[in-house]
């Protein structure tokens, strides 16, 4: 593989193996052996057989994401702008890469499944497969009960992934299945990190339709609001002052909500509803008052910006009043009877409806609901916290199910009808959702006309109780923060079995893609989808502080002829990128619509001046703010336990995967029923002693504080 940036590699390299006292690379790393021969200099090498063949029962989710193309990817045939035909049952061309560049060959034993049936398909049969997918959670109960290879036990012949977890050791804490012998029993899986994954989106034309201009609000016709169900969630008096970036994006400044002078916007709404009857234009003029009165003249005749600019300081209550005047502005908005105002991507797909609930949190200032695990979260106490039991969830589903009966959130949500997001911005139909930013924005070329406008906002103000006021601090904070994510790549143990040479080609690979080099490839593909200088190095820009490459215009111009701009798509199913380990968000952030770039722009200057708080991927002094790790070192009597939880399981009654429910989202759509789920009080109660919540909790406590134990000795 082509070597771009030799010569800075060299000197970063050179300068990681002094800090880290590694010895020079074993075969098929960053230091450019051509293949599975050794390096003359080794002290400890993984040494294997050129043409040692690895079985394969790893890919992304489904047969179209493997590693090998399928036939309803390749068809018949598929010439991609590498110039190659690829045919099905092909390797994709990031691992034609891989297999060269290490010397292996890869057989396909995948079978096309997500991570957690992938490994169930697996489980009984390992001696099988050399690699394969898996959850945190499967591969670290696997490892404990030895069936899974010791990752860690040879980190010292893996120079790249041993640096790795130097320099982040939160994603050391993550991966760590046994506490009592640092056991590492899978490679983990970044989709970025270090950033924030999902974001508010909206239309924002629409919001600029409503509330800019000088003067009142007119509209020929208009809808009645429906009858006030929700209440408002921040304060009805006094005043809240909150950081905010300014309009150029510079610095810092405060705003203040004034709502001694404006009152809180939904209560002055539902007073007028308590009232009459109240249009969509009285909604509008209402709404524009109170911007104008609560930030004293701040937006001026801009009064969208509160909602969609750099200096944007919503709040849900805003929101609220936003929403219903979207929906009760139809012929406004789109020439027609009816528009949604919240909808999720897939509102009949239980892994898509449940960003809803993931909104929420964000919303109401709820921890737990985006958690790297689970619904945990640390509290300022130090100890683990459980989402589904605490009362400050149900409260926030409640506020969620009140805008459910208002009509504000869609009705396909509801009624679980088969509408995604391409129709409901190709068709004008829906205003926001919670999502990612490169994938949903793609929407601007795809299905929007000129002056319509979907983009990321910014992230809303909401109390939070991060333990540094006893009342709760007004501010921004997401807890949708990326870091090792919940799937990842192992090594059977039953089928290297003694094959010395299997087991390090399987370990060269996963120290391979944490070289500088394997980094670039498993993100961006080979080199022919890359832009090259005259020179054969790549053409670079800046990225986060980095150099990294630029796509190739033939790869830019296939991303949108194959897969309609959505970078990820493209990647698993084309190039066979991003399938595991290490994403760099480079590639992505090229192939975001410039709206995508206009709004996620705003969100990455407030983090970088401070205005938007998140978790961090470090053990911080304030434990609030810690990252919960992926996977808990729990031992197999005790992951035995909590398998008896069934309730709490991955496939009980709080459910992230696609076909199955979650009792979260059904609160938001339907309130509370059902056995045991009435109301808020006696779910908790279900929760915590019905559904073994309190056994739960203790047992990952017990596994947290052998984390910490071990944490604390490593930094000795």
């Amino acid at each position: 593989m082509k070597r771009s940036f030799s010569m800075m590699l060299a000197l970063v390299l050179a300068l990681c193996l002094m800090l880290t006292g590694c010895g020079p690379k074993s075969a098929g790393t960053d230091q450019g052996t051509d293949s599975g021969s050794t390096g003359s200099n080794d002290v400890a090498a993984l040494e294997y057989a050129e043409g040692t063949v690895l079985r394969m029962a790893t890919g992304y989710n489904n047969a179209k994401t493997g590693l090998f193309f399928d036939a309803e990817v390749a068809g018949e045939g598929i010439t991609l702008a590498d110039g190659v035909t690829y045919q099905a049952g092909d390797l994709k061309p990031t691992w034609v890469e891989v297999q060269n560049v290490l010397g292996v060959v890869f057989e396909n034993k995948y079978q096309g499944n997500s991570a957690s049936n992938e490994f169930k398909y697996w489980k009984e049969q390992l001696g099988q497969v050399d690699l394969v997918s898996g959850t945190a959670s499967q591969l670290s109960e696997s490892g404990v009960a030895g069936e899974l290879v010791n990752i860690a036990e040879y980190l010292d012949m893996m120079p790249n992934f041993k640096a790795y977890l130097e320099q982040n050791p939160i994603v050391r804490l993550s991966i760590t299945g046994d506490t009592s012998t640092g056991a590492i029993y899978f490679s983990p899986y970044f989709d970025g990190v270090n950033d924030i994954e999902r974001m508010p989106l909206m239309r924002t034309d629409w919001v600029e339709k409503l509330l800019n201009g000088a003067g009142e609000f007119t509209a020929a016709d208009s809808k009645e609001l429906a009858a006030a169900v929700y209440t408002p969630y921040m304060p009805t008096s006094g005043k809240v002052t909150v950081d905010t970036v300014n309009a150029a994006g510079t610095a810092v400044e405060s705003v203040t909500k004034d709502y001694d002078a404006a009152g809180n916007i939904v209560e002055t709404l539902n007073n007028a509803l308590a009232a009459g009857t109240v249009t969509g234009v009285d909604a509008v003029n209402m709404l524009r008052t109170y911007i104008d009165t609560a930030y004293n003249g701040y937006y001026g005749e801009n009064r969208a910006d509160l909602f969609v600019g750099q200096n944007a300081a919503w709040d849900v209550d805003e929101l609220v009043a936003l929403l219903r005047c979207v929906v009760a502005n139809p012929q406004t908005l789109n020439g027609t009877d009816t528009v949604q105002g919240l909808f999720s991507r897939e509102d009949d797909n239980n892994q898509r409806r449940i960003d809803m609930f993931r909104f929420a949190g964000t919303l109401f200032g709820v921890r737990g609901l985006e958690s790297r695990q689970d619904y945990l979260y640390l509290g300022t106490d130090g100890k683990l916290h459980d989402a589904r039991q605490e009362s400050a969830t149900y409260e926030a589903l409640t506020m969620m199910n009140a805008m459910v009966q208002e009509g504000l959130i869609s009705s396909s949500f509801v009624n679980s009808e088969d509408t995604d997001t391409k129709t409901m911005l190709a068709n004008d139909a829906g205003f926001m959702h919670y999502d990612y930013n490169q994938t949903q924005t793609v929407y601007n070329k795809t299905s929007l006309q000129d002056g319509e406008k979907y983009m990321a906002v910014m992230v809303p103000v909401a109390r939070w109780y991060d333990g540094t006021n006893a009342d709760g601090v007004y501010m921004r904070f997401t807890e949708s923060w990326r870091s090792v994510k919940t799937d990842g790549w192992a090594i059977s143990k039953a089928g290297v079995g003694d094959d010395t040479n299997k087991l390090n080609a399987a370990l060269a690979l996963i120290d391979f893609a944490y070289s500088e080099e394997g980094q670039i490839l498993m993100s961006y593909g080979p080199d022919a989808f890359i832009k090259t200088n005259a020179d054969g190095s790549y053409v670079t820009f800046n990225f986060n502080g980095k150099q990294m490459p630029v796509i190739a215009d033939a790869t830019y111009a296939e991303l949108w002829e194959k897969a309609s701009g959505n970078y990820t798509n493209y990647a698993r199913q084309y190039l066979g990128s991003t399938l595991s380990f290490m994403k760099s968000q480079a590639f992505e952030y090229q192939c975001t619509h410039e709206v995508g770039r206009e709004g996620a722009g705003h969100i990455s200057t407030a983090i970088g001046l401070g205005t938007i708080k998140h978790p961090e991927l470090a053990v911080t002094e304030n434990p609030w703010y810690t990252s919960i790790p992926t996977v808990l070192p729990n031992t197999k009597a005790e992951n035995d336990l909590l398998a008896g939880y069934t309730e709490l399981s991955s496939s009980g009654k709080f459910s992230q995967s696609k076909d199955q429910v979650n009792l979260f989202v059904d609160i938001i759509a339907s309130g509370f029923n059902g056995e045991g789920t009435s109301n808020a009080e006696e779910t908790l109660n279900t929760v915590s002693t019905t559904w073994n919540g309190t056994g739960y909790l203790t047992l990952k406590q017990t596994a947290w504080n052998k984390l910490v134990d071990y944490y604390n000795s490593l930094t000795k």
